[in-house]
């Protein structure tokens, strides 16, 4: 089993090129953690230290550090070598989308597909998750770019927002609020409500609700949207989400009305989460393009159902 990617092997002899993980970083456009972690990263498996880092000073190879480096700079080179063999213009390129798990049933298929298009030969994976593990993989450098909420991530990173999301509230198609063509938070400070179990969200909505100065009912703490749904179409209370799929029903076919809450604190940026800013005309850019393009037009698909 291969426990290093190309990807460490990268950043370890651009360290070695610029001198310094800050230097690295502004080069290769990778944030400063994600390169230091690559790096504990490769010590620890090889068990060797391959620089040594004083404060404020240019990193040292060891011995180790300079064997390793040359052997990693030819590894570079044949990977190169091999893939232009398949085309020239995705030499060594590959691009891992991250996803935010509530967003990924009705935006990630459409966004793949638009990448796939756009950029013809680059290998695109990516990997759904709730906040928390996909910051980290942000950090470790497993994960290029994410789509996301803005909770919960590094100020060290960079971010592009896409659109800017509204919740809305979901009840049962004879609730009394039906009736209303909009809410606030206020209105629904006395009702049982049905909240994301995800640790961020709910402590994203609970800090909602205190700045009105409000203490909320949670009914139920849901693990994915759609139970979100299935419990607010079956009376158990208010669902209450940004995620909203634009289907009327719930997987069990009840009928759901969506009633957009309008407070403006309640408003939420949707953003594009990258190591910094890309490159003018890199892979990155071109991506960030396509995925901004993509996303003003898919994204608009769930608040038309809120409206």
């Amino acid at each position: 089993m291969l426990y290093l990617t190309l990807r460490h092997y990268e950043y370890v002899c651009a360290i070695a090129k610029h001198g310094s993980l800050s230097a690295a970083s502004a080069a290769i456009h990778v944030s400063q953690p994600a390169l230091s972690t690559a790096l504990a990263r490769i010590e620890a498996q090889l068990g060797e230290i391959l620089f040594l880092r004083r404060r404020g000073a240019a990193v040292i190879l060891t011995p180790q550090g300079r064997s390793f480096i040359a052997q990693a700079q030819t590894l570079l080179e044949q990977a190169a070598r091999l893939e232009q063999q398949g085309t020239e213009y995705t030499i060594g390129q590959r691009l891992t989308l991250g996803c935010f798990n509530d967003l990924a049933p009705f935006l990630l298929a459409p966004v793949l597909k638009s990448l796939r298009a756009a950029l013809p030969g680059v290998a695109i994976r990516y990997r759904v998750d709730h906040f928390e593990p996909l910051v980290a993989a942000m950090v470790s450098g497993d994960i290029d770019i994410a789509l996301s909420y803005d909770l919960g991530v590094d100020v060290g990173f960079a971010r592009r927002e896409v659109s800017r999301r509204r919740p809305v509230a979901l009840v049962p198609q004879d609730h009394m609020l039906t009736s209303r063509s909009q809410l606030s938070l206020s209105d629904l400070s006395d009702q049982p409500l049905i909240l994301s179990e995800e640790g961020l969200s709910v402590r994203h909505m609970l800090g909602l609700f205190k700045s009105i100065g409000a203490l909320p009912r949670i009914a139920h703490r849901a693990a994915s949207v759609e139970l979100l749904r299935s419990l607010a179409a079956n009376g158990e209370g208010i669902g209450i989400t940004y995620s909203a799929p634009p289907s009327k029903c719930s997987y069990d076919g009840k009928l759901l009305v969506a009633i957009a809450i309008t407070d403006k604190i309640a408003e939420e940026p949707l953003v594009l989460i990258s190591h910094s800013t890309p490159a003018k005309n890199s892979l990155m850019e071109r991506a960030q393009g396509v995925l901004t393009e993509t996303l003003a037009v898919a994204s608009r698909t769930p608040d038309s159902f809120a409206d």
